[in-house]
């Protein structure tokens, strides 16, 4: 049984043209060999290996700039030739040999360098390999720098190029001599020169007088009006360099076949050598392609599961870089909890996208790929990877599509198991929706039962209630602008998605009365659920922005309270040096304040008591007393150092408390809609302190009603209903309007100012159907903790989407009294007024 199905998953996912991508970036053709025998792999050690090896070279890439990269040139062809004896290298052959010799030499030296391997996995690649100075030392005494043999490769050899070069200087003079005189006769042209025939050297004669030359006739031109004359005299003479130029030949090719017969026995430690320089190439061209599409080293674990951090799909994003565009990143996690994820979304709204960046990803990895994700993305090992995606109806095969599809998912249920990874593409779709859909719901709950990984995406609503009815199985949803009709390519994971196929079908421009009907035919059930999932994902989004800005507001205070317990910690540090000093200064300053007194006492003696001087001095030495105690009193900064920072661990001790509380909260069972009331159940009165359900700031009862009650807030006086207060004790309320008092932070909260500020319109014409509800709930919130009792929404005409949404929404808030359109003459539909209790 294979580990990947079907056999054409790799194009299925896109990894055949990554294949091929990263074969083109290879130096050689051993780099692109191994880049086309890459297979899945399912060991996780070996992963690892491949992952590290490459993620080091993407390092060397961005950090060293000496990196080897020249004369990578595959020799294994002509080193498997030359093991039969007899054979040889031929002259470009050696060049080339010698050129990738100087390649591993200088690869082994940069992985070899220093005590501590930089580069420790490479490092252990280079660790078998070895490099023969034999080799390359023999090739140089055979080949000079013009890639030719030399003329001292031999003794034999320099004697014959000898003999050629003194052969080839005689027949050039005899040829010069017989031309010239030639042309003194008028035999050849003035402007005429030797030229070469079939090796042999001859003289351009007209036809017409080619009888007065005497020789050989080797050549002529195309027109036939001169021919090619060897003379006589040097025919003997170019023979001889003929056999001469043979000889030279045979005895370069003995050097040949003598050095081939020289290096066989080192040639299973130089293809050992070739398989490290073509490794060294497939891995610098898989480190070049991550650094193209943004691949990283994830965690890699050794169970089943993924989590996927800004992944993406690296041909997408080739594509869209190409355009000026950027692609939507992917987070999700699957584990063992939540093994399958179902997702569902419009038309053309990613699902498929995000099926493939999955797929993708997992199969880059087990092949020892980086994939494009952040290095904080953890992805574990599978067995098996299965896809059904695309069409594969066959005529030839009597396969229909649905037919299709049963096949891969029965093979699917014969074979996935914990350690598998599945991915379906349009879940239960090609047949009639009912039927399907039951065949779907069976298949999903098996695969479920056996623990199974996967991404399914679907339209069916069945299949969305099974998984939120299932453990194991999670909902995702492609978020969609239901103002704008288009999709956003974002996923979101804990909710199914609505496939918005009425929305888009208005935005196409079908009739609205159409549309009133198919409304009518699928029936208020549906329309009803696509409703709540918008809500739901409104009202989500809304208070996790919420509880974003309470957690980021925290984190400010608890910043600011470390800063100040630190200041006032290093100047409690200092208050041993202070004292000190002042200890030192205290007895200069009894010592000063002694002899003050000693020179009074004298002074008020020798001027024999008089009042004036008397009183003088007095006066004196009341202002230097009171010196004294104003230098005293500045040693009480202590005490407020020590108060302050009793504060600060007072208000810290008060925060982990209330922590534990709302932990502990939250593990209870909460009871929604109970009238508040205290442990006694007694009727609010008035006196009592309360606070409203959720809020911090606490009031005081002034008056009760049946239903309602009068609440004292600070200044302001508000009618709020009973069952949204709830009661507290007069510590709290003490405590409460002592936080509320005490500045937390430097924007204090004035509610008197709040109020001359409040805008009581808003405008949010154009803007996205959840950035709008968005602002509308912060405008609500406001105006309810401020008392406004009328708010204006202006929402514009349009196709009513956006005051439909509204509407729907103010229907579920309790203190919203009443809303309506505004007067025609004022905006008319286009603005909401809103009635608060």
């Amino acid at each position: 049984m294979d580990s990947i199905y079907p056999s054409s998953f790799e194009s299925k996912v896109g990894f055949d043209r990554i294949r091929e991508h990263v074969a083109g970036l290879c130096l050689c053709s051993l780099g692109r060999r191994n880049a086309q025998q890459v297979q899945f792999i399912s060991d996780y050690q070996t992963v690892v290996r491949l992952i590290d090896e490459t993620s080091e070279m993407k390092s060397i890439l961005i950090m060293e700039d000496g990196f080897p990269v020249d004369g990578y040139v595959d020799a294994t062809p002509f080193l498997e030739r030359i093991k039969r004896e007899g054979t040889y290298l031929d002259e470009t052959e050696l060049v080339n040999l010698r050129r990738s010799l100087d390649a591993i030499r200088a690869l082994l030296a940069f992985f070899k360098k220093g005590d501590e391997p930089k580069y420790p996995r490479l490092t252990d690649l280079a660790k078998p390999v070895a490099y023969f100075p034999y080799v390359s030392d023999r090739i140089d005494a055979i080949i000079n720098k013009f890639g030719k043999v030399k003329d001292n490769a031999s003794p034999e050899l320099a004697q014959i190029r000898s003999s050629i070069s003194s052969i080839q200087n005689s027949i050039s003079k005899r040829i010069t001599s017989i031309l010239k005189s030639a042309q003194s006769e008028g035999l050849v042209e003035s402007d005429a020169s030797p030229s070469i025939r079939d090796g042999r050297i001859v003289i351009p004669v007209l036809a017409a007088n080619k009888r007065k030359l005497k020789g050989l006739v080797l050549d002529e031109s195309a027109t036939g009006k001169t021919v090619f004359i060897e003379p006589v005299e040097v025919v003997e003479m170019n023979n001889e360099l003929r056999d001469l130029e043979y000889q030279e030949r045979r005895e370069v090719i003995r050097i040949l076949v003598e050095f081939a017969d020289s290096i066989r026995p080192y040639l299973p430690d130089l293809m050992l050598s070739y398989d490290f320089l073509g490794a060294i190439d497939f891995i610098r061209a898989k480190a070049l392609f991550a650094l193209n599409v943004a691949g990283n080293k994830p965690i890699v674990n050794s169970k089943a599961g993924i989590s996927l951090r800004n992944a993406v799909h690296p041909l997408l994003m080739l594509a869209l870089k190409k355009e000026g565009k950027s692609v939507v990143p992917l987070t999700l996690e699957l584990n063992d909890k939540n093994h399958l994820l179902l997702i569902s979304g419009p038309n053309a709204g990613g699902k498929s996208v995000c099926l493939k960046t999955t797929g993708l990803a997992q199969y880059m990895l087990q092949c020892g790929f980086l994939p494009p994700v952040t290095e904080n993305s953890e992805m574990g090992i599978f067995n098996k990877i299965f896809i059904d995606i695309g069409d594969e109806q066959s005529i030839e095969n009597d396969l229909s599509t649905y037919s299709s599809h049963l096949l891969n998912m029965k093979h699917f249920l014969r074979y996935a198991d914990s350690k598998t990874m599945v991915l379906i593409d349009e879940f239960g779709s090609g047949t009639e929706p009912v039927a399907g859909g039951a065949i779907a719901e069976a298949i999903l709950g098996k695969l479920n039962e056996a623990g199974t990984f996967g991404i399914i995406t679907t339209h069916y609503s069945n299949l969305k209630h099974f998984a939120s009815n299932s453990d194991g199985i999670i909902n995702g949803a492609m978020l969609f602008d239901n103002v704008k009709i288009e999709p956003l390519f974002r996923l979101e994971v804990g909710k199914p998605g609505s496939s918005f196929a009425f929305e888009i079908a208005r935005k196409i421009g079908l009739p609205e009365d159409l549309l009133q009907i198919a409304s009518g035919k699928v029936g208020d059930d549906y329309v009803t659920f696509e409703k709540h999932l918008r809500m739901i994902s409104r009202d989500k989004r809304y208070w996790e922005q919420k509880r974003d800005k309470i957690r980021l507001t925290d984190k400010r205070i608890e910043e600011m309270e470390q800063k100040l317990a630190s200041e006032l910690s290093a100047l409690k540090a200092k208050k041993q040096e202070v004292v000190q000093q002042a200890k030192q200064e205290a007895q200069a300053l009894l010592a000063e304040t002694n002899r003050r007194i000693e020179n009074t006492i004298r002074e008020i003696r020798e001027a024999d008591a008089a009042k004036e001087r008397t009183r003088e001095l007095r006066s004196n030495l009341e202002q230097f007393k009171e010196e004294v105690k104003q230098q005293l009193a500045d040693g009480a900064s202590d005490e407020e150092i020590e108060r302050k920072m009793a504060q600060i661990k007072d208000r810290q001790k008060r925060r982990d408390e209330r922590k534990t509380k709302t932990g502990e909260a939250d593990a209870k069972p909460s009871k929604k809609g109970a009238p508040v009331q205290d442990d006694q159940d007694k009727p609010l009165a008035p006196g009592d302190k309360v606070k409203l359900a959720g809020q911090d700031i606490p009031g005081e009862v002034v008056s009760v009603g049946p239903n309602t009650a009068v609440v004292g807030f600070g200044q302001m006086l508000t009618t709020v209903q009973i069952d949204r207060l709830q009661r507290i004790s007069s510590t709290e309320y003490r405590k409460s309007n002592r936080e509320v008092r005490q500045p937390r932070t430097s924007s204090t909260y004035d509610v008197h100012k709040k109020r001359l500020n409040f805008k009581s319109d808003i405008d949010i014409r154009g803007y996205r159907a959840d950035d709008a509800m968005l602002e509308v709930q912060e405008l609500l919130d406001e105006a309810l903790m401020l008392g406004i009792s009328q708010v204006r929404i202006l929402h514009g005409k349009g196709n009513g989407i956006l005051r439909q949404l509204i509407r729907e929404y103010l229907q579920t808030l309790p203190f919203v009294s009443s809303f309506a359109d505004e007067r025609v003459d004022s905006g008319g539909t286009g603005i909401t007024v809103v009635k608060l209790d």
